[in-house]
Order: C-alpha cells, then structure tokens, then sequence
C-alpha cells in the first residue's frame, strides 16, 4: 500500500452537501496528502455542487491545508486540475476567496518549476486574482515553460480581457505554451504576437470559447493570425461558439487567415426569429474546406427541413464538392 507507483495520480472529490460523510472526504484528503503526496504527479480537485457559505470557508481551509502538505513534501506534481470553483458565486465570502486564491498561488510559485499542466476552468475570478494565479507559475525565473493552460471561463462574465495590459504582461511569460485554451474575449493582435514571440516553436493548439455574454466586438487582424501562423506552422485552433450564431458577429471572428480544424457552434437557448444558418454554412464555414466536416444536431425528431438545406447547399456546391472538397454532412436528431 506504501509502493509509490500506487498514488502517482489522484482524484480528490468534495460533494457541497454538509453531513458526516462529508465532513470525512476532508479529513481523508488531508491524510492522503500527508501519506502518500511526495509520490503524486497527476491531482485532480472536484468540488461538486457548493451549496452554503460556511461549505465553501470549510473548503478553503482544508484546501490550505493540502497544498501545505504538498508543497512541504517535495511532490514531484506534474498536472493539477481544480475545475468549475465559481469563485464569483455569492456563497464565497470575499475573504475567503482571497485566501483560497493567496493559499493557491502560493502553491503554484512552489511547483512552478516542476508543473507541466494546470487547468482551472471555470474558476469566474477577477482579472486582477487571475492574472496572480498566473504570475505565480513565472514568479522564481520570470518565465514559464509549463506545456498546457486550460483558463476557459477563468475570468468573471463581461470583462474585456483583450484590452488588458497586465493579462498581455502575464501572458507574455509563457514560453513553451503547447495547448492554450481559453476565451475569445481574451484574444487581440497584441496576444497573437506575444504567442508568435515567445512560444511559436511549441504551439500546436489553441481552444477558444466565444459566449454570447462575454465581449467579443475587438477587432483581430487577419494579419496577426497569418503571422504566427507562419511562425507556428503546426497551429491548429478549435472554436465553441455558445449561443453566437449570427453571420455578421461570426464573420468578424472566422477570418480566412486562422488554420481552423473545428468549430462548435450551440444554441439550446437561441429564438432569434429572424436568425438563419444558411449564410454560415454558404458563405463562412467553405473557406475551411480542408479541414471541417459539416456535422448538425437537432432537438427536433422531423429533420426534414434541415435535410432539405443540405441537399440545397449540395446542389450550390457541386462543382466544388465532386471535385475538390472532402464533403460529408448528416443530420443527427438529439436524444
């Protein structure tokens, strides 16, 4: 039970209902941590359903107390995931927060030599808080050479990273940055030439999230996307569009420049009368011929309508599918 190779990776789990059981998932945290942390390379923290103010200062405490135990021991971490905290949630006390984020950051300056992958998706922190959680990881050297950041949804709702200089200052001390993914709204010319400058050599994915509530009108150069990728040949970059849909906003976003291998777009909450696919699929997705595959779900069990768009868009087409393109579209009903 003692054999190192046995804890190498963990998954810790906090479910956000108070009772006994739950007050023994933090003791056996704890004990885990002090047992067996200086063999741990891969921990995953979930924290399921929050539910209570006093939960989440029980959280943090323990939470202190584990990264103490982890960073006393010397572990030899390699990847750290702690998804969806919802910082911005009104069941964490702003103090509370601040010492969670203090405790973590504190943590991330002692394994930032070591970390290889660190994803805190979903955190919803200031641009100040997540611009610290990121400095921590450059902090001993000014530079970081960790591989892969999952910061999608990591800042709080509407705020208009792009136009931040201290999240382009932070970002600029990434320098071997394999996968990044993240928001559209953190996106601007001056991003793309920080990537193109400092981790160009090791760039191979870039994920980006594009939500209708966060601010996406910045204007990005077709050039500044041509220049790293001539600098990134191996660029490839996926995008999740929630609840934007509408030709004119993804025009400005789609441009021809980007080496685009998937584009997701939903829309379970989307009653725009006068909104249409047609334009997306005529005129926007065909400049990435070479590397999509048209692939549409619908809530509805009659696809006839959506069926009938295909074979319309197949007549358009033609020409260019039979002789050029590797085409291929179905219609899948949602369950």
């Amino acid at each position: 039970m003692y054999s190192g190779t046995l804890w190498r990776c963990r998954t810790i789990t906090f479910y956000g209902h108070p009772s006994r059981a739950r007050t023994l998932e933090f003791q056996s945290a704890l004990w885990y941590t002090k047992k067996f942390g200086k063999y741990l390379k891969h921990l995953e923290i979930k924290l399921l359903n929050p539910d209570t103010t006093p939960y989440t200062k029980k959280f943090q405490v323990t939470m202190k107390g584990l990264l103490s135990h982890l960073g006393k021991c010397k572990s030899h971490l390699e990847s750290l995931s702690i998804k969806y905290l919802e910082l911005d949630g009104l069941i964490w006390k702003n103090v509370v927060r601040a010492q969670f984020i203090k405790n973590l950051a504190t943590f991330l300056k002692r394994v930032s030599k070591q970390l290889d992958y660190l994803n805190l998706k979903g955190a919803r922190i200031t641009l100040e808080e997540g611009c610290e959680l990121l400095n921590s990881l450059s902090s001993l050297t000014n530079r970081s050479f960790i591989s892969e950041i999952n910061i999608e949804d990591f800042f709080t709702l509407h705020l208009s990273v792009y136009s931040s200089a201290l999240f382009q200052q932070t970002m600029s001390k990434f320098h071997r940055l394999t996968i990044l993914t993240f928001n559209y709204n953190c996106v601007s010319d001056e991003l793309l030439d920080i990537l193109r400058e400092h981790s160009s050599h090791s760039l191979c994915t870039l994920n980006i999230k594009c939500h209708i509530h966060d601010p996406h009108g910045q204007v990005v150069s077709g050039i500044s996307w041509a220049n790293l990728v001539k600098k990134a040949p191996k660029l490839k970059v996926n995008f999740f569009f929630e609840r934007l849909l509408k030709h004119d906003q993804l025009a400005k976003i789609l441009l021809v420049e980007i080496p685009v291998r998937s584009i997701g777009l939903r829309s379970c909450y989307f009653s725009d009368p006068d909104w249409t696919m047609r334009p997306v699929l005529t005129n926007l997705l065909p400049a990435y011929w070479d590397g999509l595959q048209v692939r549409i779900y619908t809530a509805q069990d009659d696809s006839t309508e959506e069926e009938r768009l295909l074979a319309d868009i197949y007549r358009r087409f033609k020409y260019l599918i039979n002789s050029e393109l590797n085409y291929f579209a179905i219609i899948y009903p949602k369950p």
